[in-house]
């Protein structure tokens, strides 16, 4: 018997049988809740419309599921699973997978996100690109844990385009640095996720404001056109607590002046410092041996080329999308120009990346059936990352069809009192986010009835900021820290982390950032009243 094997077996050996069949009995409850709760549909879920408490159940059944057995996959597929029941329609295949997986935007992230990103680190390791990269970062750079925190830190928010792309660019780059540091998987993952969407929404130079302008553009006299929406989101940075507090914070860990931690996050670090072990013993890292272990030809000298060159074709392409409108805005003076023609072309970025570490592997002597190898390995590396996307994919269409965020809303707005609003709506879109894993899914449904809502109690602009920034930063953070985000999947997949061990470390951090966040804007609330 193998090792993994021998490990598996013992394992399963070990787990006490009410442990091995809580998930059953758990799914088995929400579907006999599903069946004698759900109510009839009275509107459509397009018109704020839901299925009472029912909508919850996917979702939470999958939350309880994967924080209590740590295997996301089946707690994924058991979420959807209920979803069947709560719709009387249990042919999920055709209802909810085939649907959601044969879309356009899935088939980009499978291409362009995993295969390609996958790809690209296998060819590094037949290369050995990003393990020169970060033997001379090290002698350069680095000079030990927390300046190689402080410069994944710095990495993240270099690449502030948004969430996927920010978590894979940030962390393929530095990964190789941080383990020659003896950095925690763990670290690292909440360094390139907290610096992901949060940064996003701080130096919101995408496509972010044009987005919330659509949503929020003749809701309130303040947002009578885009222009005014794209305005009043850079106003509100100031007080977008929770994207200041989380990078602020991420800042400090990685310098390691943070007072507390988290036990868990404790407990990884010392780990790796003392022992080496990047991962925690029984954990299941997204990257595969496929994507670390090296297989450099005899004869192919590797150089710091192999790495910066298809590095500096993917963020090059990418940057033509937000450069190319920039000068019309600045001989016009409007920014309005220039976050209009923001359009980064990602696919094609990723796509000529690989192409050119391809190229320049062929150039310097490798043989083709070793580049055509290594990026083969490198997309076997990712598959499990693909099947986990792929379903969380699926439960993010089920909530929607659910109503869940509709329901979540609606039975937590009647609770308003006015020096409380902010930070109840940055609740209400913490456990939104958290619940369907995107913050553009949260903004969508919370923002154009948050808006309003806040503009009827106090019209004034300094209260509406604060409405604002809550609803900006309650979504990020609910995105950042759910097991089921693509950020959270995307940003384990680039470090090579446990998704829930992630999860677990990075939630104590997360949620000091948004307790000081909705404190500060209760206490400038209570003033603006």
């Amino acid at each position: 018997m193998s090792g993994a094997l021998k490990k598996a077996g013992d394992s399963y050996r070990e787990t006490p049988p009410w442990r091995k069949w809580s998930p059953f009995v758990l799914t088995g409850l929400a579907i006999l809740l599903a069946w004698t709760l759900t109510p009839e549909l009275t509107q459509p879920v397009e018109e704020g419309g839901h299925y009472g408490f029912t909508s919850l159940l996917p979702a939470l059944t999958t939350l309880v599921l994967v924080f209590f057995t740590r295997d996301v996959v089946s707690s994924l597929f058991l979420g959807i699973l209920v979803a069947g029941f709560v719709i009387a329609d249990v042919n999920i295949i055709d209802r909810f997978l085939i649907p959601s997986i044969g879309t356009e935007s899935f088939a980009v992230i499978l291409l362009v996100y995993l295969w390609a990103l996958g790809g690209l680190i296998g060819i590094w390791t037949r290369t050995g690109g990003a393990r020169h990269f970060a033997d001379w970062a090290a002698r350069k750079i680095v000079r030990g844990p927390r300046s190689a925190k402080f410069f994944a830190w710095l990495m993240g928010i270099t690449f502030h385009q948004g969430g996927t792309i920010s978590t894979i660019l940030a962390g393929t780059t530095v990964k190789s640095v941080t383990d020659k540091q003896n950095v925690s998987h763990e670290e690292l993952t909440y360094v390139v996720d907290s610096t992901a969407s949060p940064i996003a929404t701080v130096i919101p130079l995408n496509a972010w404001p044009l987005y919330v302008a659509g949503l929020l553009v003749g809701t309130t006299p303040l947002f009578m056109t885009e222009q005014d929406v794209v305005t009043f989101f850079f106003r509100s940075i100031p007080l977008n607590f929770y994207g200041l507090f989380a990078i602020t914070l991420t800042l400090l860990f990685a310098l390691e002046l943070l007072p507390w931690e988290g036990a868990k996050m404790k407990r990884a670090r010392k780990r790796a410092r003392e022992t080496g072990k990047l991962d925690r013993d029984g954990s299941e890292p997204l990257a595969a041996d496929e994507l670390t272990q090296l297989k450099i030809p005899g004869g192919y000298r590797p150089g710091l080329e192999d790495f910066l060159v298809p590095l500096f074709v993917l963020v090059g392409v990418a940057l033509t999308g937000v450069i190319g409108p920039l000068i019309p805005a600045i001989q016009q003076g409007e920014i309005e120009i220039f976050l209009a023609g923001i359009s980064v072309p990602i696919a094609e970025a990723f796509g000529l990346a690989v192409l050119a570490a391809m190229g320049l592997a062929l150039v310097k002597g490798m043989e083709l059936k070793q580049v055509v190898d290594g990026f083969v390995d490198g997309c076997k590396g990712v598959t499990i990352g693909a099947i986990i996307l792929a379903l969380a994919v699926t439960l993010g269409t089920v909530s929607g069809e659910l109503g869940t965020a509709n329901f979540i809303v609606e039975t937590t707005a009647e609770l308003v009192n006015p020096v409380i609003l902010p930070a109840l709506f940055m609740f209400i879109c913490m456990v939104v986010a958290f619940s369907i894993g995107s913050s553009w899914g949260t903004y969508a449904v919370v923002f154009p009835l948050a808006m309003p809502l806040a503009y009827a109690i106090n019209p004034d602009p300094f209260y509406m900021s604060l409405a604002f920034g809550a609803v900006l930063g309650g979504a990020v953070f609910g995105d950042q820290c759910s097991p089921i985000s693509d950020t959270t999947i995307l940003s384990s997949l680039a470090c090579g982390c446990d998704v829930m061990d992630h999860v677990l470390t990075q939630l104590p951090l997360a949620l000091a950032a948004a307790s000081i966040g909705a404190l500060l804007s209760t206490i400038l609330a209570f003033v603006a009243m």
